[in-house]
């Protein structure tokens, strides 16, 4: 599943935030980047709350004192978080709560949906998000897209008349 993360992340925080000045790459980036960990060593640091807390501490730290840095930086977190709520990954507690319930991965549960079926209607609903996106936010007119690409963020006026 990637569209599923990808999509809904995009969506959710350029709803909630409603800031032409996010990074919204990094919230996909962030989004999808515990996809990567399930391909090479299955559910572990990325699929635990403590990843995402200990990456937004590191960008507020590092980043101290530069708020246009920080705002740009927290989109990894955000969309890390994301992950966690799209991905129900608090249903496997002894991941989701590392190194809390325990430093053992051993006997870790993959989170899983019921079936194929649901993955594949997750991917469509996520496709779905990434249209809608591309139409609310006017990523097909070429400015829009190059500043999205250039620098992750959109397009003020795409933005206010998005709402």
């Amino acid at each position: 599943m990637f569209l599923w993360f990808a999509g809904l992340a995009f969506v959710i925080v350029a709803s909630v935030f409603a800031s032409p000045l996010i990074d919204y790459r990094l919230v996909v980036l962030g989004a999808t980047m515990p996809v990567i960990e399930m391909i090479f060593n299955g559910p572990w640091v990325m699929h635990s709350l403590a990843a995402p807390v200990a990456l937004m501490i590191l960008v507020m730290l590092v980043f101290s004192g530069k708020r246009l840095r920080q705002r740009r930086w927290l989109g990894l977190p955000i969309g890390m978080f994301l992950y966690l709520f799209l991905d129900r990954a608090w249903t496997k507690t002894d991941v989701f709560w590392w190194p809390t319930s325990g430093i053992n991965r051993n006997n870790t549960e993959i989170p899983t949906w019921e079936s194929p079926l649901i993955i594949v209607v997750m991917e469509i609903i996520g496709a779905i998000a990434i249209i809608y996106s591309v139409r609310k936010y006017k990523l097909l007119v070429k400015e829009n897209r190059l500043l999205f690409l250039r620098t992750g963020h959109i397009q003020r006026e795409a933005m206010k008349s998005g709402q």
